[in-house]
């Protein structure tokens, strides 16, 4: 079991950046992987980009070249540097921790663009 807290979201115009942060309750040695998804109104849950334990990254193709995860062990916190932000990035945004089959969500952090 693990908390996942969110923070860092807010309202942007386009073009602009904002960070997101996840504070975990343990450590993220603990997760084969750490991620952030987002879901958009009318929308599905989607995968926006993930981290292992060993440092290797993935990027949703619409977010590739503009956002950024990364993670900070000591802290227990991973970050979405998300810049050049665009109106179809709206949307609540998701904290992840992924162990085997079990997946942990956070309460999740809005973001707003816009036009």
């Amino acid at each position: 079991q693990v908390q996942l807290v969110e923070s860092g979201g807010g309202l942007v115009q386009a073009g602009g950046s904002l960070r997101l942060s996840c504070a975990a309750s343990r450590s993220l040695f603990n997760f084969n992987a750490m991620g952030w998804y987002r879901q958009a109104p009318g929308k599905q849950r989607e995968l926006v980009a993930t981290i292992t334990s060993g440092g290797y990254s993935n990027y949703a193709d619409s977010v590739k070249g503009r956002f950024t995860i990364s993670r900070d062990n000591a802290k227990n916190t991973v970050y979405l540097q998300m810049n050049s932000l665009k109106p179809e990035d709206t949307a609540v945004y998701y904290c992840n921790a992924y162990k085997f089959v079990a997946n942990y969500w956070g309460p999740g952090t809005q973001v707003t663009v816009s036009s």
